[in-house]
């Protein structure tokens, strides 16, 4: 078995592991990861750019390092590299999680308790729940299916196939900070631009191979592929409209528009703007396409691996 072989193996155990596990609601390495990176954060904290370019380079680096210095301890080991990628891959990957949310909100809304649902919503993305109406949840909770389809799985995968399990973890590690430092606050204005720059850079391939997938996955392909192809550079974010948008057309749905964040509101533009309205039942829709998505990616990125590392052997 070679390296290449090993990393395939790893990364479908890892797969596997999250479909069947899910996150670890203690004691996750990323949790473990985003607390030492806090701790970072307000020790090096300077309202300038190049202090968060400092930051994000110092975080990133250390796991890339951390995981390139795993592998050399493991040496010839397939059976080493093989469990090392697993784990890796397991913790990385959120897909499992993200579903399992996405429906806790899904069944609450089918049940009346529109209450629960707002309360709930949070521990999926930042919007402010509390002026949110049944429609509005169910959209909010379609939204953060697909763009998290393409964070939490899709991405990860690919940087696994680009680069192996430092890859995967320097993504993870990436991503993370954006979550952490990388919006538009006043703290982090400038000291996050950094951390959002090189997640919008490290996410674009993954983005785009998303919406690809989503395509391929949809019951309309036509439809989804017209939406994403118009709608998936009017989204503010250069990667988040790719997933979105395909998702829109895949479920034949409206996405997009007034988001309220807190105090802060954004107006998005509208994806699929001639499809219905998001209905309740639309989120388990969602969560069946983000898992076949999911399924997918993991064909491609490691059959991809192992195609370019046959070749490179034969030349």
């Amino acid at each position: 078995m070679n390296r290449s072989a090993a990393f395939a193996l790893g990364s479908i155990a890892g797969y596997l592991a999250d479909a069947a596990l899910a996150d670890p609601r203690r004691g996750h390495p990323v949790a473990a990861f985003g607390t030492a990176a806090g701790r970072l954060e307000r020790a090096l904290w300077r309202n300038r750019r190049a202090a968060g370019a400092v930051y994000t380079a110092a975080c990133v680096g250390a796991v890339a390092a951390g995981a390139v210095l795993a592998e050399r301890a493991l040496g010839r080991s397939r059976c080493g590299q093989a469990a090392l990628a697993a784990a890796a891959t397991w913790t990385v990957l959120g897909g499992t999680s993200l579903t399992r949310e996405a429906r806790t909100i899904g069944r609450s809304l089918q049940a009346g308790d529109l209450t629960a649902a707002r309360a709930r919503l949070p521990h999926l993305c930042g919007r402010d729940p509390s002026a949110l109406d049944e429609q509005q949840i169910a959209r909010a909770v379609v939204e953060s299916v697909a763009e998290n389809t393409a964070d939490a799985v899709v991405n990860a995968l690919t940087w696994g196939a680009l680069a192996g399990t430092p890859g995967l973890l320097a993504f993870r590690a990436v991503n993370t900070l954006d979550a952490m430092v990388g919006h538009r606050s006043p703290r982090h204005l400038r000291f996050g631009w950094a951390s959002a720059r090189l997640d919008d850079v490290a996410g674009w391939p993954g983005a785009r191979l998303t919406a690809l997938l989503t395509v391929a996955a949809a019951p309309e392909r036509g439809t989804a592929w017209r939406v994403w192809r118009r709608d998936g550079s009017a989204h503010p974010s250069p990667n988040a409209g790719q997933a979105e948008s395909a998702f829109a057309g895949a479920l034949g749905v409206r996405l997009g528009g007034t988001l309220h964040y807190g105090e802060r509101v954004e107006h998005r533009p509208v994806l699929g703007a001639e499809l219905r309205p998001v209905a309740v039942g639309d989120i388990e829709r969602a969560c069946r396409l983000s898992r076949r998505v999911g399924v997918l990616a993991l064909a491609a990125t490691v059959a991809g691996r192992t195609l370019w590392t046959w070749r490179r052997r034969r030349t």
